[in-house]
């Protein structure tokens, strides 16, 4: 589904990632983790395509298009979907208008009956209050009311490449594993992929993994499954890179 080969990215003329190779299969569970500062954030608005980031080598792929050059409207139609540590908030504009409208841009022909319908539906999967339908996008809302608020738009957006940057910030024991849990679920309802960044392995717990990498130096340093995003919890980062030795 994602096709990352020898991408190099810089910002304010200074190099940010180099050399970055990274393959994920529909279907499948992506972990970078990494210390902070390292260009984890990065490499997610990257794919978004943020024009702050500039890919001065190298090729992005996503379900065999080269999508380097597409604006983020364009990546977003196509099913990519970013959950930022602290999403945006937007004064003025309900969920409900905001995804009514992205459904008309996308193309999708539906009733305001089955679209309130499957809003509802999200709201009870996620285990919201249903006000959340009608509430200013992510307007006087705590971190975890934010994150609570995107997976809503995932639920109607139906994404197939979902980056969670850092979704475990701001959320409590409880809220965790109720939208990590509904996420994975999510992942297997549709065969979506998701890519996560990530200090801890807390989340992995809900959401395991297919492949786990370490980010060093601007490029993936290490590669493995759980045991190496349980050696980092154990051990740090530098610990990790006993593992397997």
């Amino acid at each position: 589904m994602l096709k990352i080969k020898d991408l190099k990215i810089e910002a304010s003329g200074k190099a940010i990632v180099e050399s970055l190779n990274l393959k994920i299969p529909a279907g499948e569970i992506h972990v970078i983790m990494g210390p902070n500062g390292i260009g984890k954030s990065t490499i997610c608005r990257t794919i978004m395509g943020d024009p702050n980031f500039k890919v001065s080598a190298g090729t992005l792929e996503y379900n065999n298009e080269e999508i380097t050059k597409l604006p983020p409207n364009e990546r977003a139609k196509r099913g990519i979907f970013l959950l930022e540590q602290n999403p945006t908030a937007i004064p003025g504009v309900t969920n409900a208008e905001m995804l009514r409208v992205a459904e008309a841009d996308r193309g999708i022909k539906e009733s305001i009956f089955e679209f309130n319908k499957r809003l509802s539906k999200a709201c009870e999967d996620l285990h919201i209050d249903s006000g959340y339908i009608h509430h200013n996008i992510n307007e006087s809302m705590s971190g975890g009311e934010k994150k609570k608020n995107e997976l809503l738009q995932i639920e109607i957006l139906r994404p197939s490449l979902i980056l969670l940057d850092e979704l475990d910030s701001g959320l409590d024991v409880d809220s965790l594993k109720s939208l990590a849990t509904r996420l994975d679920e999510y992942r297997k309802e549709t065969k979506s992929s998701i890519l996560i960044i990530t200090h801890h392995k807390n989340i992995l717990d809900y959401l395991p993994p297919d492949k786990v990498y370490i980010l060093n130096d601007g490029k993936m340093s290490m590669e493995g499954g759980m045991e190496l995003a349980e050696a980092v919890e154990k051990n740090g980062f530098k610990g990790a890179f006993s593992v397997g030795e």
